[in-house]
């Protein structure tokens, strides 16, 4: 067997102001999967990032309200892993004492850090990084948020990046995930995903487009929840709610780190 290769270093966002930017280097293994390669180049184009929330339709609102249910108050800490534009994080940054925005496209943490000044929001965090590289400091989160971020990675490092999210949450400290979960039989797959094919917009500058969504199905690594959720048990978590959308095409846990 071939002597194991030296660790490749991961370089973090170069420090603009050390009050919103964290500079790191992480070292990892050169077998490590490059999580910007998975993200997919749009992420990192102006154009796209400057349409991404009109497309998304995302309002943090319900999901604050959500976690504040869960107990986030003006004492909590909350990592949003794969915070996009940041609007979660930015949101939350009103009502909790620390908040870092964590993200490998760093056009998108841009847009965060833009946002974060005109709002007057000193206290949000931005770190280039992913959930296989990023590094936590001070005290152990207790709470980490990801939405529609995991199914950048395939399920091997699915499985690896809860572990490592568990790694930085408080035993008691709450994750709040949502993806594209298919919550189906096996045997329903096509129909589900042909379905909510039909439901795609027909205008890019508004909506997902068939396109768009049939190339997020070839390239990139939804799964299903009969397989998702026992990684969540073997990373170390109690699902305590799970939700399917109508769909079956979405899931979101709340999750309890229990070990």
């Amino acid at each position: 067997m071939a002597a194991a290769a030296e660790p490749a270093a991961y370089i973090g966002l170069e420090r603009a102001r050390p009050d919103l930017v964290r500079y790191t280097v992480v070292n990892q293994p050169t077998w490590y999967l490059d999580e910007l390669v998975h993200a997919g180049p749009e992420h990192l184009d102006d154009a796209y990032v400057a349409s991404y929330d009109r497309k998304a339709g995302f309002d943090p609102a319900q999901e604050l309200s959500r976690l504040q249910a869960l107990g986030l108050n003006e004492s909590a800490t909350l990592v949003d892993m794969g915070a996009g534009t940041g609007a979660l994080a930015l949101a939350a940054a009103r009502v909790c004492r620390r908040v870092i925005a964590v993200d490998v496209s760093p056009t998108m943490l841009g847009v965060v850090r833009r946002r974060a000044e005109q709002q007057h929001l000193r206290d949000v965090e931005c770190v280039q990084s992913g959930f296989l590289t990023y590094e936590h400091t001070g005290q152990p989160a207790d709470f980490v948020y990801s939405r529609h971020a995991l199914h950048q990675l395939p399920d091997f490092w699915k499985a690896i990046a809860l572990e490592r999210i568990a790694a930085v949450l408080r035993i008691g400290g709450v994750l709040r995930v949502r993806d594209l979960f298919l919550s189906c039989p096996l045997s329903q797959a096509h129909v589900v995903i042909e379905s909510w094919l039909a439901q795609a917009s027909d205008r890019p500058d508004v909506g997902w487009t068939r396109a768009e969504l049939e190339t997020h199905l070839r390239d990139e690594h939804s799964t299903f929840t009969w397989l998702f959720e026992p990684m969540l048990m073997q990373a170390g978590f109690e699902v305590r709610e799970a939700t399917y959308s109508d769909s079956h095409i979405y899931a979101e846990y709340s999750c309890v780190r229990v070990r």
